[in-house]
C-alpha cells in the first residue's frame, strides 16, 4: 500500500482514547477522500514512504538552497520546515470562506478607524473602554483628527482552525504587521519543483498576481499622489523571527528593504538615506511594532524606528501600512464582542465566528473563567498564554481582570504529515545543523492544521488571497513534537479558464521610476561580506595546507616535517585563536597535539562557531551580513551558503581524518562561489564596497600570516617546508615556481606576497585594488582622510627593502616582524577610516535581542491561539 493509502486505512480503525473528533482535511467521515482530493487521485495515491522521503530531502536542499530561515522564540535561526504532502481545499469551500474573510478585513478597518476616529463604538458602549484603552496596542498618541486614516489597514491576516464538524473558526487577526507572505510564496515555489506531475495534476491558484496586486496597492497607497513614489519596507533587523519573510517580501515587491536607521525625518516628511543626500518616502510597509516605531513620542530608545515618525503620519506626508495603532485589534479580548460592532458598523451578521472567549474584565465571564480555569487557556489581551496552576492564574485574573481572557481551546483539524520522527525534532547543537540534510525517516501521522490568510485592500474592496500557510503541529506516539512544520495550501479552481487570484482583469502594477537606492547600512554590511569572505578562504586554505602536513608528519612530531606543521599549527591559532594559550615549543604540547588533539583541533577551526577567526564563525557572520541585504543577492548566494553547510554537516558526523580535506574543499569550493556570485553583480557602490572589504582582509590576512610563519628562523629544511606552505595557502605556489623553479627563499616569497603587483594575492596588488573601489565611491574625493591613509600605507610598502626585511638578528627577523606589525595596524586604523566615511555616523545599534522582547517586531507564525485541544 501507499502511503495516503495507509493513512486512510489507519484512521478507519477503531479508536479506544477518549480524544474529541477531529475533522481530517484528506479523508472524510465516511472514509472516502474529501472533495479537493479527488481529481488527484491517480498521482497522489501512487507516492510511496520512498517517494516522499526522496521528495522530503528535496524540500529541505531547495530551502537551505534559497537560505529560508524561521528564528523561533527561545531557539534562534532554524531552517525553515515544510512537509511535502499539501494541504487541498476546493473552490465551494473556498469561496464561502473567501467571502467571510474579506468582511472581517472591512470589520477591522472599520474598528480602527472607529477607535482613532469617532469612537463610536466606545461611546455606544459596543466595545468596553477597559478593553481598548487597557490594550498595549492602542497607540493613545495617533487618536487625534489629523491623524485620522478611513483605511488603516491595508493588508490584514486572520488565523484559522477548524472544529470537529468542519467549521472554520477565527483563533486571532493579525493587524499589526501580519508576516508569512513570503513563506507562503517560498512554499509554493519549492513544493511546485518537487512535486512537479501533483501539482500541474492540481493546477491550484498562482499566488504571483496577489504579489502584483500587492505592489500596486502599494504605490497607490502614496499621499499627494506623487508621480513616482518611493516605497520602503521597515525591517527590525536581520535577527528579527521573520527575517527571510521580510526581506523576500521587498525583492519580490521591489521596494528596499530598510531599518529605522536609514530613515530620518525632516520637515514633517520622511527621508531615505542615501550616501549624502536624502530621498522622500511615501510609503512605509512597516514590519515593526508601532510601539517600537517612533522613540520621540512611543518607546523612548528604540533603535528600531524612526524619531518623528507619529509626526510625519499626522501631518499625512507619509503612509504608514499598516497604521501605526492598528494592533488594537489583535486583542483576543475583542473577538467575543466583533458580532456586534459588525452590526454597528456594517449593518452585517459577522459571517465568521470566533474560538469561544470570554473577557475578565466583565463581571459574569470572570466567574465563568474562574469557574473553568481547568479546561480553558488564560491569555494576556496583549501577550500569550499565561502559565502557572489555578491558584496563581486565579490570583492575577482577580488582581487585573481587564487584562485577561479565557479560551475554549478548539479540537483543530487534522492533516497528513510526513513525520521526521521523535529524535529528529528540537534535537539542539549539532542536531539543528544536521537536521536540514539528514535523511528523513518518519512516517505520515495525523498533525493539527491551523491557517493563516491574508487580505488586501485593492481598490476600493478588500480581496483575500486564493491560498494561505498552514501550520502543522506533528505529534509522535500521542506526544506533542517540539517544533512545527508548515504546508503548502492548496486551493483549486472551479474551471481551469478561471483566473489566478481572480485578478485578470485588474489592471497590472503602476510603472515607477524610482531609483535602486543603496544606503550606507547596506554598504556596511557589504564592506563586512568582502571581509568574511576573504576571511573564510584565506583559513580554510590554511586549514588544507596544514591537513596536508599533517598527513606526512602527524607521526614524526620533532622531524624537521614535524616542525613545519607545528609552524602552521601556529598560524592557524594565531589567526584563529582557541580562547587559551598554546605554547608550541613545549615538546609535551606538541606531542598531545600531534596525537589524538590534531583532528579535533581541525574540527574546532573548521565547526566551532565560538572559535574566533574560525571557518564557522567567519561563515555565520558573512550570512549574517548577507541577511541583511538579502534582498540585493541574487539566489546564487544562498545555495553557496548551504553548500558550505552541506559540507559542514557531514563534517559534523564523522571524525575521520581524509574528511577534513574533503569537506574543507568542498566548504572552499562554497566560499569561492560566493566570490563568482559578486563577480556577476552590478558595478554599484555596493559592488565596489565588497571588493574593498576583500583587498582590505587580504592585507591583513597576509600580513599576519607571515608575521606567524616567517619572522623566525627554524633550519633550512624547516623554513623551506613553512615557505611552500605559506604559498600553499595563498594560492601562490604555482606562480612562485614558474618564476624560480622550485627554488624557495624568504626574499623570493616575500617580493611575490607584498610587492608583486601582477600576484592578485600580494599586498601591493590588494592596495592598488582597494584604491580603485574606494575612488569609485561617491563620497571620495581624493582627499579624504581614508583615501591618504591609504596613499601613504601604499607609499611605504612599495618603497621596502626585500633585503633589509629579511635581515636575521639572532634567530628572528626584526625589521620584517616591525614592517608587518606595522602594516597590520595601519591597516586596521585605515579600515577605522573606511567605516567613518562611508557607512552611518553614530552610536552604533543595539544588539537586536537586547531591545526587542519576544514579539516584538512581528508576530510568531506558529499559532498558539486555540490550542490544539
Amino acid at each position: 500500500m501507499t502511503v495516503l493509502s495507509d493513512y486512510t486505512a489507519a484512521l478507519a480503525q477503531p479508536r479506544l482514547d477518549p480524544a474529541p473528533t477531529r475533522y481530517d482535511e484528506l479523508v472524510g467521515a465516511d472514509g472516502a477522500l474529501r472533495p479537493a482530493w479527488r481529481p488527484l487521485l491517480d498521482v497522489a495515491l501512487r507516492l510511496t514512504a520512498g517517494d516522499l522521503a526522496r521528495v522530503d530531502t528535496d524540500i529541505r536542499h531547495a530551502l537551505a538552497d534559497d537560505g529560508v530561515t524561521y528564528a523561533a522564540p527561545g531557539r534562534g535561526v532554524e531552517p525553515w520546515r515544510l512537509d511535502p504532502v499539501p494541504l487541498v481545499l476546493d473552490a465551494d469551500e473556498w469561496t464561502g470562506l473567501e467571502v467571510a474573510l474579506a468582511q472581517r478585513a472591512e470589520l477591522l478597518d472599520a474598528v480602527v478607524a472607529d477607535l482613532y476616529g469617532p469612537r463610536t463604538l466606545l461611546r455606544d458602549g459596543v466595545l468596553p473602554a477597559p478593553l481598548v484603552l487597557g490594550h498595549s496596542g492602542y497607540v493613545r498618541v495617533m487618536a487625534r483628527a489629523s491623524a485620522a486614516d478611513p483605511h488603516p489597514l491595508l493588508l490584514t491576516a486572520t488565523d484559522l482552525g477548524r472544529t470537529g464538524d468542519g467549521e472554520w473558526r477565527v483563533l486571532a487577526d493579525r493587524a499589526q504587521a501580519p508576516s508569512g507572505l513570503g513563506y507562503a510564496m517560498q512554499n509554493r515555489r519549492v513544493i511546485s519543483r518537487v512535486l512537479p506531475e501533483l501539482y500541474r495534476q492540481a493546477s491550484p491558484h498562482r499566488l504571483a498576481p496577489f504579489f502584483h496586486a500587492l505592489r500596486s496597492s502599494l504605490l497607490q497607497a502614496a499621499p499627494g499622489d506623487p508621480a513616482s513614489p518611493r516605497v520602503v519596507v521597515l525591517s527590525p533587523g536581520p535577527h528579527s523571527e521573520t527575517a527571510f519573510d521580510q526581506a523576500f517580501l521587498a525583492s519580490t515587491l521591489g521596494f528596499p528593504l530598510v531599518q529605522g536607521g536609514d530613515l530620518v525625518v525632516r520637515d514633517g516628511a520622511v527621508w531615505m538615506r542615501v550616501f549624502e543626500h536624502l530621498e522622500r518616502v511615501h510609503v512605509i510597509l512597516r514590519r515593526v511594532d508601532a510601539a517600537w516605531s517612533d522613540p520621540l513620542e512611543l518607546r523612548a530608545g528604540s533603535r528600531l524606528g524612526v524619531a518623528g515618525l507619529s509626526e510625519a503620519v499626522r501631518r499625512g506626508t507619509v503612509r504608514v501600512v499598516n497604521g501605526l495603532g492598528a494592533g488594537v485589534v489583535e486583542n483576543p479580548g475583542l473577538l467575543p464582542y466583533l458580532p456586534a460592532a459588525a452590526q454597528h458598523l456594517l449593518g452585517e451578521d459577522l459571517r465568521l465566528d470566533s474560538v469561544p472567549t470570554w473577557w475578565c474584565g466583565d463581571e459574569a465571564n470572570r466567574r465563568t473563567v474562574l469557574g473553568r480555569l481547568d479546561e480553558l487557556e488564560v491569555r494576556r489581551i496583549d501577550g500569550g498564554r499565561v502559565g502557572g496552576g489555578r491558584d496563581a492564574l486565579r490570583k492575577r485574573i482577580e488582581a487585573e481582570p481587564h487584562l485577561y481572557v479565557g479560551q475554549q481551546p478548539l479540537p483543530l483539524s487534522q492533516a497528513p504529515t510526513f513525520g521526521r520522527g521523535p529524535g529528529a525534532v528540537g534535537a539542539g547543537g549539532a542536531g539543528d545543523l544536521l537536521e536540514a540534510y539528514a535523511p528523513a525517516s518518519g512516517a505520515v501521522t495525523p498533525g493539527s492544521v491551523t491557517l493563516r490568510t491574508f487580505t488586501l485592500l485593492h481598490g476600493s474592496s478588500y480581496r483575500p488571497m486564493v491560498g494561505a500557510l498552514a501550520t502543522v503541529r506533528e505529534r509522535h506516539d500521542g506526544l506533542q513534537a517540539a517544533r512545527s512544520v508548515s504546508k503548502d495550501v492548496w486551493v483549486l479552481k472551479r474551471d481551469a479558464a478561471d483566473p489566478d487570484q481572480h485578478l485578470a482583469h485588474q489592471l497590472q502594477p503602476a510603472y515607477t521610476d524610482a531609483s535602486a537606492a543603496v544606503l550606507p547600512r547596506t554598504l556596511d554590511d557589504l564592506y563586512w561580506f568582502g571581509r568574511y569572505v576573504e576571511r573564510a578562504e584565506d583559513t580554510l586554505r590554511l586549514v588544507l595546507t596544514a591537513h596536508a602536513l599533517a598527513e606526512d608528519y602527524r607521526t614524526r612530531p620533532f622531524s624537521s616535517g614535524g616542525a613545519s606543521l607545528a609552524v602552521a599549527w601556529k598560524a592557524l591559532h594565531d589567526l584563529c585563536p582557541p580562547g587559551r594559550p598554546v605554547r608550541f615549543d613545549d615538546p609535551a604540547v606538541r606531542e598531545e597535539l600531534f596525537g589524538d588533539r590534531l583532528d579535533a583541533e581541525f574540527h574546532a577551526v573548521l565547526l566551532d562557531s565560538d572559535r574566533a577567526g574560525g571557518v564557522a564563525q567567519s561563515v555565520a557572520a558573512l550570512r549574517a551580513c548577507a541577511q541583511g541585504v538579502r534582498d540585493q543577492l541574487s539566489a546564487d548566494a544562498w545555495r553557496a551558503f548551504a553548500s558550505v553547510e552541506r559540507s559542514a554537516a557531514v563534517l559534523a558526523t564523522s571524525r575521520h581524518s581524509h574528511q577534513v580535506e574533503e569537506a574543507g574543499g568542498r566548504m572552499l569550493n562554497g566560499v569561492l562561489a560566493l566570490t563568482g556570485v559578486v563577480a556577476n553583480m552590478m558595478r554599484d557602490p555596493g559592488w565596489h564596497m565588497i571588493g574593498a572589504g576583500r583587498s582590505l582582509e587580504r592585507v591583513l590576512q597576509v600580513a599576519r600570516l607571515l608575521r606567524s610563519t616567517v619572522v623566525e628562523r627554524r633550519g633550512l629544511d624547516t623554513d623551506r617546508r613553512v615557505l611552500n606552505a605559506v604559498l600553499g595557502s595563498t594560492e601562490s605556489v604555482v606562480t612562485h615556481r614558474r618564476r624560480h623553479r622550485g627554488y624557495v627563499k624568504v626574499g623570493s616569497v616575500l617580493e611575490l606576497l607584498l610587492l608583486d603587483p601582477a600576484n592578485p594575492r600580494s599586498v601591493v596588488s590588494a592596495l592598488a585594488d582597494l584604491r580603485g573601489h574606494l575612488a569609485a565611491m561617491p563620497a571620495s574625493t581624493g582627499s579624504t582622510r581614508s583615501e591618504r591613509l591609504l596613499d601613504e600605507l601604499g607609499e611605504r610598502v612599495e618603497s621596502v627593502d626585500v633585503r633589509a626585511l629579511v635581515a636575521l638578528g639572532g634567530a628572528r627577523r626584526p625589521h620584517l616582524d616591525h614592517f608587518l606589525a606595522d602594516l597590520v595596524a595601519e591597516t586596521a586604523r585605515l579600515s577605522d577610516a573606511i567605516e567613518a566615511l562611508h557607512f552611518p555616523a553614530g552610536p552604533g545599534p543595539r544588539s537586536f535581542a537586547q531591545l526587542l522582547p519576544r514579539g516584538a517586531g512581528s508576530d510568531d507564525l506558529l499559532v498558539e491561539a486555540g490550542g490544539d485541544g
